[in-house]
């Protein structure tokens, strides 16, 4: 059953942001909707975290605690929970999380997949240091203070754990990319999903992370071909989107 325990005057949140996607809830599970570019790269990125996981800590996702940030309708969430991880999604939009719920009730997976109404900065108050792995994805780029959500983030991981991240850089080639060409010419995702100047440069986050307390030790580009209507990855071109993975020391 999905708590519900954040109230909106006291958390770090645009919630003309989180109106964005609570107004597309009942689409999170239409693969052909409007998330259907997360579902399309959501094997690419499950699996490099899987990978992250596996070269720090030994193993895959099996058995893992884990908690995704800003989960939505628990795209991510729902696949590392098939995995084998016990997985909580969090997110401040509470008709997103409804049908993760849902959706995760249909698919048999309610007993590894729960969800919270709650600010990831109030979760690491009340759980401190309990997961292994800790996912925020596409979200840094909708608030209006990421470092503080990124410290949560470290907060909330165990000693030795991995965290991975993902936001969009910011520069002439990911306005034109993220923006005029995924908005408004290829219509990936709604118009004005997106504000330019909350895109994050990979230095900037490996700022925030280096302050909060996190090593990083990998980065990776995706990418996309709209010929060919093809998702990569690759470590050698971080111009638009890119996940970051961080440790915290044991």
């Amino acid at each position: 059953m999905m708590q519900q325990t954040t109230q909106h005057t006291k958390v770090n949140a645009d919630f003309d942001e989180i109106g964005k996607f609570t107004r597309l809830a009942d689409e999170w599970w239409d693969r052909q909707g409007a998330f259907k570019s997360l579902h399309d790269i959501n094997p690419l990125r499950l699996n490099w975290i899987e990978d992250r996981v596996a070269e720090h800590l030994g193993s895959p996702l099996l058995g893992k605690q884990m908690v995704d940030i800003g989960c939505g309708g628990g795209i991510l969430s729902h696949s590392m929970a098939v995995r084998g991880a016990s997985v909580l999604g969090v997110d401040l939009g509470a008709e997103n999380l409804k049908a993760g719920e849902i959706h995760a009730q249909r698919t048999g997976m309610a007993e590894s997949l729960s969800f919270r109404c709650v600010a990831v900065e109030e979760l690491a108050k009340q759980m401190p240091a309990s997961f292994d792995v800790v996912t925020c994805m596409e979200m840094l780029e909708h608030v209006p203070n990421p470092s503080a959500i990124v410290q949560a983030c470290f907060d909330l991981l165990k000693p030795g754990g991995v965290c991975v991240m993902s936001t969009i850089n910011r520069n002439p080639k990911s306005y034109l990319f993220a923006i005029v060409g995924a908005e408004y010419v290829l219509r990936l995702v709604d118009k004005g999903t997106h504000d330019y100047h909350k895109f994050i440069t990979p230095a900037e986050l490996d700022q925030m992370a280096t302050r909060a307390g996190f090593d990083r030790f990998d980065m990776t580009g995706l990418h996309y071909n709209p010929i060919t209507k093809h998702f990569w990855l690759s470590n050698r071109n971080v111009d638009v989107n890119y996940m970051m993975a961080f440790t915290k020391k044991a």
